[in-house]
């Protein structure tokens, strides 16, 4: 069973408990970072946003449904008291739990159901080779994303492509797409379209630089379409990371467009790298 499958069945199984992200990750048999990720990768939520939805969702079915004292469903569901349960339930649904109560009606809350995920879903992958990559400075246009959000990047790459023409010299034909900045609670990142650079380089207006340092990656690659690469990241955090016995660290996680990549089409391939211990 792959670690975001377990994930799944420990936050359902134990809805009533205090969940940590420490005590899912153990769970699961990842690391917290591994945990993470993979789950903002395959299901586009964080892991935490996830339960705290989870949570709040099974609470107002039981307010609906004519639940007497509304303290005991706040300890039922991990909150101390019913000042932090009211806050958090309006927080996520607009509206006080004793509203819901009163009204007996759901229909205007958007309820949070389980997630059933199909592993047949998500793209089988070759093993990964390892590479040490060297300390590189990169030039290019930074957003930030959600996991929600990151259909944006398209359009953030054809932003960046006119200003990286008048970068030279250039290190290589290569373009790198660069994931730093995770968050965990929210699943909030920053990316990076861009290519790498001479140390020193003067950067035209509207490009910023990025300092990666010497790391060791688990690297990806893929033949297909563009279009398929959230499937592949996917894959990679869902299982193919512990099928290749690679344990991932926290730090920058890379998409790199060699020579070939042709970006009027989408065909080419590209790797996703992984940093490792």
């Amino acid at each position: 069973m792959a670690p975001v499958q377990k994930a799944l069945w420990y936050v359902e199984s134990h809805s009533r408990d205090v969940l940590s992200l420490e005590a899912v990750a153990r769970a699961s048999c990842v690391s917290p970072y591994h945990l993470t990720r993979s789950f903002a990768e395959v299901f586009g939520i964080s892991l935490m946003r996830y339960t705290r939805q989870r949570r709040l969702s099974e609470a107002a079915k039981q307010l609906a449904a004519g639940a007497p004292d509304i303290l005991s469903i706040a300890f039922d569901y991990g909150y101390g008291s019913h000042e932090a349960f009211s806050r958090a339930f309006k927080k996520e649904f607009g509206v006080t739990p004793e509203r819901v109560r009163t009204l007996a009606d759901l229909s205007l809350l958007q309820l949070k159901e389980p997630i059933v995920m199909d592993s047949t879903q998500l793209p089988r992958l070759n093993p990964p080779r390892e590479e040490t990559l060297p300390a590189l400075a990169f030039a290019g246009l930074v957003e930030r994303y959600d996991c929600q959000s990151s259909a944006g990047i398209p359009n953030q790459w054809q932003r960046t492509s006119p200003l990286l023409g008048s970068i030279s010299p250039l290190v290589s034909q290569d373009a790198y797409g660069i994931c730093f900045n995770f968050d965990e609670t929210d699943g909030k990142f920053d990316y990076m379209a861009g290519v790498p650079v001479e140390q020193g380089t003067t950067l035209p207006p509207g490009l910023v630089r990025f300092d990666l340092p010497t790391h060791k990656y688990a690297v990806f690659q893929h033949g297909g379409h563009i279009s398929e690469i959230r499937s592949v990241i996917a894959a990679i955090w869902a299982d193919a990371l512990s099928q290749a016995n690679q344990e991932p660290v926290s730090g920058p996680v890379l998409e790199k467009y060699g020579p070939e990549f042709d970006p009027q089409t989408g065909r080419g391939g590209f790797e996703i790298w992984i940093p490792v211990k």
